[in-house]
């Protein structure tokens, strides 16, 4: 039963990549782009733990935890340069 939930969570979990994929090439603005980005991290890092659920193995998870906290930072750094102009002041 949870290798069935597992298998539909990746379909849709793909489906959402590409649809932020979508968003973040066609986006009207930087802003839209920064978000389709963010977006994009925290379902790659939900794809990771999925594909650790479904082998077995617990590595996966600190891999995934690694991502989203390298998307939470990159994002946070680009929203700052988009509304200073510069990151480090």
């Amino acid at each position: 039963m949870i290798d069935m939930a597992v298998t539909v969570a990746v379909i849709l979990l793909g489906v959402a990549l590409l649809l932020n994929a979508w968003r973040l090439f066609v986006g009207p603005d930087a802003t839209d782009r920064i978000l389709a980005l963010d977006t994009l991290y925290i379902n790659a890092a939900a794809l990771i733990v999925l594909f650790g659920i479904r082998i077995g193995r617990a590595d996966f998870f600190e891999a995934a935890l690694l991502i989203a906290l390298l998307g939470f930072v990159s994002t946070m750094a680009l929203a700052k340069y988009l509304l200073r102009g510069d990151i480090i002041e």
